[in-house]
């Protein structure tokens, strides 16, 4: 009987240190997500936005990652971030504007282009995230009502503000050389390149473009086809459309009840101190059921 007790009470401790590390693990999931979600929030570089008038606060940001350059805006959109470029399409993939390791990254121009924008084709980069932050509502194009409602954006850089005219949609892949090869040169390539384009979108808007303009591509991923990318295209306007700046808006993780995100916001030591003194306090009880039944049992003698 005592050998059979011991089984029990070995399988009662695993159980309950199973369901204490699922608690554990569910925490973590809760604070790492808001933690990626907190860094995305274009919110968090309000602050920093530049104007032709006033760069003082961009320029601080340049002091801290020399290599963000430009700002980049879609408008009604809650795209709305610092633009950098390194020396290849890797550092920025987990790398804030800030220059800081984040799984959420940044929005980056392909190393290949020029940072003046004087190239036919100018491609920028962006994690496709939930919550429609970085490039996260791009997925929003699709619909035509929407494509159709959100023609305008902004680029600054070389400190002055460039309107951005968005014209096409198109649904391709991650190794689609034709439209996701930057900077093509030569008059014949432009047309060529134009022309494959407009063929291929989805949706698009009927403005006049020409292989003598400047284009952009957001490009994201989208899981509607295997590597499957979402490409808005656009050009540069000398035509201003500047949107008013609403206040910062601080987002919260989508979960269920305030509850929910007071349990986000509690650090990862936290989660471990909780786990471990629940596991203490379990032990010390089933220490004590053990000395309570070995009492009765010497009594019972």
């Amino acid at each position: 009987m005592k050998v059979i007790r011991i089984i029990d009470r070995i399988s009662d401790i695993i159980l309950e240190i199973a369901l204490i590390v699922a608690l554990l693990i569910g925490g973590y999931s809760l604070w790492d997500s808001k933690q990626v979600y907190d860094a995305a929030d274009a919110s968090n570089y309000a602050t920093f936005h530049p104007t032709e008038n006033d760069t003082v606060s961009f320029d601080e940001l340049r002091r801290i990652n020399p290599e963000v350059f430009a700002w980049l805006t879609v408008n009604d959109t809650p795209i709305d971030y610092p633009v950098a470029q390194a020396d290849d399409n890797s550092k920025y993939i987990n790398t804030n504007a800030e220059g800081q390791y984040t799984l959420s990254g940044a929005i980056f121009l392909d190393y290949r282009n020029s940072p003046s924008f004087d190239d036919f084709n100018s491609i920028f980069y962006g994690h496709h995230m939930e919550q429609k932050m970085m490039f996260g509502s791009l997925s929003d194009f699709v619909e035509q009502a929407y494509f159709d409602s959100h023609p305008y954006g902004n680029l600054f850089f070389d400190g002055k503000d460039h309107g951005l005219e968005f014209f096409a949609l198109i649904l391709t892949d991650a190794y689609d050389d034709d439209l996701l090869s930057p900077a093509i040169t030569g008059e014949d390539q432009r047309k060529y390149y134009l022309n494959r384009l407009l063929e291929r979108a989805s949706l698009k808007r009927d403005i006049p473009v020409s292989e003598k303009d400047q284009l952009v591509l957001l490009s994201t991923c989208t899981s509607e086809i295997t590597n499957g990318r979402y490409v808005l295209v656009g050009k540069i306007s000398e035509q201003l459309h500047l949107q008013e700046r609403p206040a910062p808006v601080v987002r919260r993780l989508d979960v269920s009840n305030k509850y929910a995100n007071m349990l986000t916001s509690l650090p990862v030591l936290v989660w471990i101190a909780l786990a471990a003194a629940l596991i203490f306090l379990l032990l010390r009880s089933d220490r004590g059921k053990d000395r309570k039944n070995n009492n009765k049992n010497t009594a019972g003698k």
